[in-house]
């Protein structure tokens, strides 16, 4: 096994983390200074600043909630200084730096998207959550100027394909009764992969316009009621349970 790979499985970072603490001198092999090249085979002894490290000692990773607030960008630097989800001060508190880990976004929202975004320290684990495979549902709530068919409703549950790109069977469902004025209309949707700007192009195929849309849940993690730009950590409880969850469906962590 490449080194970068093992030490990214026993929990030493991203493999470019990883590759950094072998360059810095700072990962032994079988009692030899490690080199980027050095394989790792079972059975051999690899320690990091002189403490044992396996894929059995990774620590468990963990998770965070995030209401994103509308007009924020889901990305760690903008190149036209906008401001990001990185910027909140609910991810800037003075004892981050010393008490939690690098987290990156498991997923993305539109700049004009609000509502749930989870927030991992574990690079496999986010790659797991967001991949097709493991089908983990996101259910938004979108307010639309127009109204769907019902046999158009019908044929985006069947899976359709919009300029050549196939989209899977999602479950759109008219809130009746809550019409916000005579031309807009909210919809609660349910999708299990989450193509770039799914939804706004699904209703957008069919005539009508997206004109806000909130996630209220991602796979067992609720929005519940976190308020634009509020952080919570989920209970590692929780955590173990969603790894053990995707570990039998076939996800590698």
């Amino acid at each position: 096994m490449r080194l970068n790979v093992y030490l990214q499985k026993a929990g030493a970072g991203s493999r470019r983390e990883a590759e950094r603490l072998v360059a810095d001198g700072r990962v032994s092999v079988n009692g030899a200074t490690a080199l980027p090249t050095t394989p790792v085979e079972e059975g051999d002894t690899v320690l990091i600043d002189g403490r044992p490290v396996t894929p059995e000692t990774k620590p468990l990773p963990r998770l965070f909630l995030l209401h994103k607030p509308d007009d924020v960008l889901v990305t760690h630097r903008d190149h036209k200084n906008r401001p990001t989800i990185f910027d909140l001060p609910s991810l800037n508190p003075p004892e981050w730096p010393a008490s939690n880990p690098r987290i990156m976004n498991v997923g993305r929202l539109d700049v004009n998207s609000e509502g749930l975004l989870v927030l991992s320290s574990d690079g496999p684990l986010a790659q797991a959550m967001m991949s097709p495979e493991m089908a983990l549902s996101r259910l938004y709530r979108v307010r639309v100027r127009g109204q769907l068919k019902p046999d158009e409703i019908e044929a985006i549950a069947q899976g359709i394909a919009i300029d050549g790109v196939d989209y899977r069977g999602a479950e759109f469902v008219e809130e009746y009764g809550q019409n916000d004025g005579r031309a807009n209309r909210w919809y609660r949707c349910v999708l299990t992969e989450g193509k770039n700007r799914e939804i706004r192009k699904l209703f957008d195929h069919f005539g009508c316009v997206v004109n806000r849309l909130v996630r209220l849940q991602y796979g067992p993690f609720s929005l519940g009621d976190m308020h634009p730009g509020d952080v919570r950590e989920v209970p590692a409880a929780q955590v173990k349970k969603l790894v053990d969850f995707l570990v039998k469906k076939g996800a590698k962590l």
